[in-house]
C-alpha cells in the first residue's frame, strides 16, 4: 500500500470486507477499470463472511433465511461451489452434495465460507484484469479524516497508520454497542457472538424481541440445556437435560407475535426493478409539495402488483388505506394464539414450497419493503412516522422468512413448555439488576403492572439504528464532515405541535421549518455523505447499515448490499470523467 498519489490511478479503499465489501468489490472488478487501485481494509481475519456468517454471529446450528437462488449473483452459484467443499466440512454441517440444490438454505458458517471463496475468485479476476488490489486483514479503522482542499481522504488504522485515498466506501457492517453487558452478570446487550450464550442455565431467561435475532439466541441456549430428536420421523421433540430442569425461555414482544415463515418466492430476487425510477419520484414530489408520498408508493409497489396475480385479494384491499390494511392483517394474526398461527403458517409454507406456489401478498409486502427503502429519505416527516409506527411493524413480521428448521425447533420447545411469548406493549422497558440479569417492566393484557426479575436477560431486537453521535470516526464528527439525518415536516403546524407536545426528536430552524430527527447520518441517493452545510462529499460513501438507518429504514441483507453497490459504482464512474479520457488515450 502506498499513501502517495499514483499517476493515472484512482485510489479507492473499501472499509470492511464482509458481504457489503464483497458486493462493492464485485462492482469495481466488473467495471474492468485498470485505473482503479483498491485497498480492502478488514478488522478480522476473514474476507466475505462479515458478522452474520462468521463465528462473530453464528454457531453451527444457525442457518440462513435465504436460499441459493435468492441471493444476488456472484462468481459461482452455491450449488456449483458445494461440489468443491471438502467432505469433512459437508459432514460437519450434514450436507449431502448429491442432493443439494439452490432452493435449500445453508448453515450460516458454511455460507460464510462460500462468500469468502467468492471474494478469492474476485481477487483473482482483479489480478487478471490488471486492477491493483491490496488486502489488509487485522486492520481496524479507527478514524477517517477528510481533506477537501486536497480532494483526498485519510484512513487511520489501529490508531497509528495513516493511508490516503481518492474515495473510500464504508462497508463496516453490523455493530452491537455494549451498554450493560460487561457491568452486570447475566445481562446481554445482544446474542452475538453466540458462543457467549453456550452455558448451562437452570432458571427462566428473558428474551427481548421475537425476531430472527431472538431465534438465534433460542437455538443456542436450547442446545446447551436439552436435546432435540425426531419422534416417528415426522415430529421434532425437545427434552431438558437433567441438570437444567428449571430452564425456560420467555420472549417479550411488543406485538406478541412470531415472525412469518419461509415460503416459495415466485420471483426469487423480489422484483429488483420495482424501485421507483428517479423520474417517477421527482414527478410525485412535484405533485406533493416536494415530498414523495408514502400512499403513492403503497399503491404502486404493493396494490398494483397484486392486481393481476391475486385479483380477489386486490378487490379486498383496493380501497384500504395503509392504516386499514395493516389493522386488517394484524387483527387476523392477533386473534390466534401465536404458536397455533406459527404451526398453521408452517403448513401453508410447506405447501407453498412443495407446489412452488408463492403466498403472493406476503411476497409483494417484501417487494414493497425493498422498493420503499431507497426513496424513503424523500418522505415527509409525517409519512416517515406513519412508516415507522404503522407499516414497519407488519413488514418486519411478515418478511422475516424464518427457515423451516428453526420453526420446527421453536414448535418443539413450545410443546415441551420451554418456550413462550408474552406481549409487553410499547411502554415496556428493562433495567439491569444488581445481582445479575434484568427486571422487565411491562403492562400485561389484563392491564396489570408487571416487573419480574430474570437472572439471565438477552436483548434480541436486532441491529439497532445508531445515532449520529455513535459514528466511531471522531474526525468526521469534529470537522462536521457528516451531519445528523433529519426529515422535514410537510405541515408546519403538525411539526410545531409535536415539538410543543415534548417530542424530543423534533426541532426547528427558526424559519418556520420543522424537522424530525431520524437515526444515523445524512446521505444522498448515491450513498454519499452530506456535511453540516448541506454539501455532498464525492470522496466518502457509506453502506454501513447501522449508521444510515434513518434514511434506509428497512435494509435487507444481501439485497441491500447489491443494490447500494450499484448506486455507488455509477456515482464513482460519473465523478471521475478522467476515466473516459484515459480509456480514449489508450485506444
Amino acid at each position: 500500500m502506498s499513501t502517495e498519489k499514483q499517476e493515472n490511478k484512482i485510489q479507492i479503499a473499501i472499509l470492511g470486507g464482509g458481504p457489503s465489501g464483497l458486493f462493492m468489490f464485485k462492482r469495481l472488478v466488473d467495471s474492468g477499470r485498470k485505473e482503479f487501485s483498491i485497498d480492502i481494509i478488514e478488522k478480522n481475519t476473514q474476507l466475505g463472511a462479515g458478522m452474520p456468517y462468521s463465528i462473530k454471529g453464528a454457531n453451527d446450528e444457525h442457518i440462513t433465511n435465504v436460499s441459493g437462488n435468492e441471493i444476488p449473483e456472484l462468481v459461482t452459484s452455491i450449488s456449483d461451489w458445494i461440489k468443491t467443499v471438502p467432505q469433512e466440512t459437508l459432514d460437519r454441517f450434514h450436507i449431502d452434495s448429491e442432493k443439494f440444490n439452490d432452493y435449500k438454505v445453508l448453515p450460516r458458517l458454511l455460507f460464510g465460507q462460500y462468500l469468502s471463496a467468492q471474494f478469492d475468485l474476485l481477487l483473482q479476476q482483479a489480478k487478471e484484469i490488471g486492477i491493483n488490489t491490496n488486502v489488509c486483514l487485522n486492520s481496524p479503522v479507527t478514524d477517517i479524516i477528510d481533506y477537501p482542499e486536497r480532494n483526498r481522504v485519510a484512513v487511520e488504522i489501529s490508531g497509528e497508520t495513516i493511508l490516503e485515498y481518492d474515495h473510500i466506501i464504508i462497508c463496516t457492517g453490523h455493530r452491537w454497542p455494549l451498554k450493560h453487558e460487561n457491568a452486570f452478570q447475566g445481562y446481554f446487550d445482544s446474542p452475538y457472538p453466540p458462543a457467549k450464550l453456550a452455558f448451562k442455565i437452570n432458571h427462566p431467561v428473558a428474551i427481548k424481541g421475537s425476531s430472527l435475532t431472538a431465534i438465534d439466541a433460542i437455538r443456542t441456549m436450547a442446545r446447551q440445556n436439552g436435546t432435540f430428536h425426531w419422534k416417528n420421523e415426522d415430529k421434532l421433540v425437545y427434552k431438558l437435560n437433567e441438570d437444567s430442569p428449571g430452564f425456560k425461555m420467555v420472549m417479550h414482544s411488543r406485538s406478541g407475535l412470531l415472525p412469518a415463515i419461509r415460503f416459495h418466492l415466485a420471483d426469487s430476487h423480489l422484483l429488483k426493478d420495482s424501485v421507483l425510477s428517479p423520474e417517477v419520484v421527482e414527478k410525485n414530489k412535484a405533485e406533493n409539495d416536494g415530498f414523495l408520498s408514502l400512499d403513492f408508493v403503497f399503491e404502486q409497489n404493493f396494490k398494483e402488483m397484486i392486481r393481476d396475480k391475486e385479483p380477489g385479494f386486490y378487490e379486498q384491499i383496493r380501497e384500504m388505506s395503509i392504516e386499514t390494511f395493516v389493522d386488517s392483517m394484524m387483527d387476523l394474526r392477533e386473534r390466534i394464539d401465536p404458536f397455533l398461527l406459527f404451526k398453521a403458517e408452517y403448513t401453508e409454507a410447506e405447501k407453498s414450497i412443495k407446489r412452488k406456489e408463492s403466498v403472493y401478498w406476503k411476497e409483494m409486502l417484501a417487494v414493497l419493503s425493498f422498493a420503499m427503502n431507497y426513496p424513503a429519505k424523500h418522505f415527509s416527516a409525517e409519512d416517515m412516522q406513519r412508516l415507522q409506527k404503522v407499516l414497519m411493524p407488519l413488514i418486519s413480521i411478515v418478511i422475516a422468512f424464518v427457515p423451516q428448521g428453526s420453526v420446527e425447533e421453536m414448535l418443539a420447545l413450545n410443546d415441551a413448555g420451554v418456550l413462550e411469548i408474552i406481549p409487553v406493549g410499547d411502554d415496556s422497558y428493562t433495567e439491569p439488576h444488581a445481582e445479575g440479569g434484568a427486571i422487565y417492566f411491562y403492562t400485561d393484557e389484563m392491564n396489570q403492572q408487571q416487573n419480574p426479575h430474570f437472572k439471565t436477560y438477552v436483548d434480541c431486537v436486532g441491529q439497532p439504528h445508531l445515532n449520529y453521535q455513535e459514528l466511531p470516526y471522531k474526525s468526521l464528527l469534529s470537522k462536521r464532515t457528516v451531519s445528523p439525518a433529519r426529515i422535514k415536516f410537510k405541515d408546519e403546524k403538525i411539526g410545531r405541535q409535536a415539538m410543543e407536545n415534548g417530542n424530543e426528536k423534533v426541532e426547528t430552524d427558526g424559519n418556520g421549518n420543522y424537522y424530525l430527527n431520524v437515526p444515523g447520518i445524512t446521505i444522498n441517493d448515491n450513498f454519499q455523505i452530506i456535511d453540516d452545510y448541506g454539501a455532498l462529499n464525492e470522496r466518502i460513501y457509506i453502506m454501513a447499515v447501522p449508521y444510515i438507518g434513518g434514511y434506509n429504514p428497512d435494509y435487507s441483507g444481501l439485497d441491500f448490499c447489491e443494490a447500494a453497490s450499484e448506486n455507488v459504482i455509477k456515482s464513482l464512474l460519473a465523478s471521475n470523467p478522467q476515466l473516459d479520457f484515459i480509456k480514449q488515450s489508450e485506444a
